[in-house]
């Protein structure tokens, strides 16, 4: 679908108050509502506190008493990226601590579904828990709590997923997003609330004397904020400045080789040399294949991944990981090609006017490969899209993802509210949310949830815009100033790596490695390499095309040792 390019506005005044900083990066970081440069410092002690958690001191309390009474711990995760990030720090920092029995389980998203579940409390028995911890889950799961406390184990909630009206009966819930939490960020990943959390522990543990009575020296916690960081980046939540504060830190660490093997063999595999390592690389090069795991097989390989330490034994595990996300990316083409074929049957049956929700189901799809579907399609056609597979039985299991303006998880409460009995169980956050339905309420479904969309979104939010920070002067165009983009993130989620758009006269193009175009660029004399990704290639290259309106980033290209300014291409448009 064709895009609008708008340019990012901006105050001039809050782009005055950071006038020590670069002439570019003022606009940039003042249209990213940046108001000082001290929300630019990035050094750990701008990190929130976290006493102002709310269930801090009392799930504190339940953790000191296992790890002082040897009792069993068992941290219960979730399947993909966050939760795997998530079980990883819960388990090496208890470890950390001194605790002796500690172990980790992660449901099997066929076998199980999500969260703590009674049937997930059941098959933890073997373990005999004293205390269930989850990570990245729990928030939603009052029929395993009340599973788990039957059985007489204690149950502390660590999760970011928004409650619902009523909370489960835990012993302590840590969540910045439940009601009556002060804790000023409610953006921290799962990840991110299990590190406070066992920040709060070791402090409780360093009070209590415990590191001293054991010997033990007491925990640099810094050291898991390489695993922090790709769990923030991986879950895509919002980069406000404590999260920003997290990722860039652990990366920092990464760049220096203070990392765990995990990250640097999944790094390795990608092709990418940690020492360079950006926000974007943990997102698609290191979350891909640790989320493959989740997606096809069990996420508890992934989860190993992460524990290691031992360089050869991490290594060989990756090399499962980047096997598994191989065949996760051809599952994906084929799922794709069927679901644009269908969407391409409806347009016509609609005369070229797609529904605004779109609900897709086809009963060969891949339960785990659901949600990345469903993220291309919205991404291809700017419309919210729930992706459905066939799960056990009669149900379908759905995944959920939204643009700008469309809360997800409150446009399914909505339907759960007028119709009680048509969605069996849902959850999830503004953007990316799960369901479960049955196959016989699929059609009425679909049905409710265009109408509910197109209640709440205008003509004017589904129309697909490209956000930029305008133009570069050439000058600006140079490895100098790529090199200060690089190191001016970290970039992400609600903090957008920035995005330039200006006109330039093609001197070259060609297609390399089937779907990519290369070009050679002129603005105001100055020659430029580019590259656009995975265009069309029935309209590109494009001969009787002299200039082009582009979309650009701008981005370091480092080959045999030399390092030059490229432009990676978003978007193109063909000026003649």
């Amino acid at each position: 679908m064709s895009k609008h390019i708008l340019r990012r506005s901006y105050q001039e005044e809050i782009a005055a108050s950071l006038s020590e900083l670069h002439p570019l990066l003022r606009r940039i970081y003042a249209a990213r509502q940046v108001q000082s440069v001290k929300e630019l410092d990035n050094s750990l002690e701008g990190l929130l506190p976290y006493e102002s958690l709310l269930g801090i001191q009392e799930a504190v309390r339940l953790l000191g008493e296992a790890v002082m009474g040897n009792q069993k711990i068992l941290i219960v995760g979730d399947f993909d990226a966050d939760g795997a990030t998530s079980t990883a720090v819960a388990v090496r920092a208890l470890r950390s601590f001194g605790a002796q029995q500690v172990q980790f389980l992660v449901p099997n998203r066929f076998a199980y579904g999500y969260g703590l579940t009674p049937e997930i409390v059941a098959a933890a028995q073997p373990f005999g828990p004293d205390l269930i911890v989850t990570v990245d889950n729990g928030i939603a799961n009052h029929a395993g709590v009340e599973a788990a406390k039957s059985r007489g184990i204690r149950v502390v909630i660590t999760d970011h997923h928004l409650p619902a009206a009523t909370l489960p009966p835990a012993d302590a819930i840590i969540n910045p997003n439940q009601p009556g939490d002060p804790f000023p960020s409610k953006h921290l990943a799962g990840v991110g609330v299990i590190f406070y959390v066992m920040l709060a522990l070791r402090r409780h543990l360093a009070n209590a004397g415990w590191f001293e009575q054991k010997h033990l020296p007491e925990p640099v916690m810094s050291r898991l904020l390489d695993i922090v960081a790709l769990g923030t980046v991986a879950d895509l939540v919002p980069l406000d400045y404590n999260n920003r504060i997290l990722v860039y830190q652990g990366l920092r660490r990464i760049r220096a080789g203070q990392c765990i093997p995990g990250i640097v063999a999944l790094l390795e595999l990608a092709g990418r040399d940690f020492k360079r390592t950006g926000a974007a690389d943990l997102g698609f090069a290191v979350a891909a294949r640790l989320n493959a795991a989740g997606r096809l097989d069990d996420m508890s390989l992934g989860i190993e991944c992460l524990l290691s330490d031992d360089a050869a034994h991490s290594r060989e595990i990756a090399r499962l990981l980047d096997q598994l996300n191989d065949e996760r990316k051809s599952i994906e083409q084929d799922m794709q090609s069927q679901a644009l074929s269908a969407l391409n049957k409806l347009a016509a049956q609609l005369k070229g006017e797609l529904p605004r929700g779109l609900c897709l189901y086809d009963e060969t799809w891949h339960q785990g490969v659901i949600g990345i579907l469903a993220s291309r399609i919205k991404d291809r056609f700017h419309r919210p899209v729930i992706v459905f597979a066939p799960s056990q039985e009669d149900e379908l299991k759905g995944s959920a993802r939204s643009i700008t303006g469309l809360h997800i998880r409150d446009v399914l409460a909505l339907i759960d509210a007028k119709y009680p009995e048509l969605i069996k169980k849902f959850g999830g956050h503004a953007m990316a949310a799960g369901l479960t339905i049955t196959r016989k309420v699929f059609d009425q479904f679909t049905q409710l949830f265009d109408e509910v969309v197109s209640q709440h979104l205008t003509e004017a939010q589904l129309q697909h815009s490209l956000l930029t920070d305008g133009s570069l002067h050439p000058d600006e165009l140079t490895l100098e100033v790529a090199l200060m983009l690089r190191d001016a993130g970290p970039w992400g989620q609600a903090f957008p790596e920035p995005l330039f758009d200006d006109v330039f006269h093609v001197m070259e193009q060609r297609i390399v490695g089937d779907k990519h175009l290369k070009l050679r660029l002129v603005k105001d004399e100055k020659i430029l390499d580019g590259i656009a990704f995975f265009v069309d290639t029935q309209a590109w290259p494009n001969h009787r095309c002299q200039s082009v309106h582009a979309v650009y980033r701008l981005d370091v290209n480092e080959y045999k040792g030399r390092s030059n300014v490229q432009l990676i291409i978003d978007h193109l448009q063909a000026l003649g």
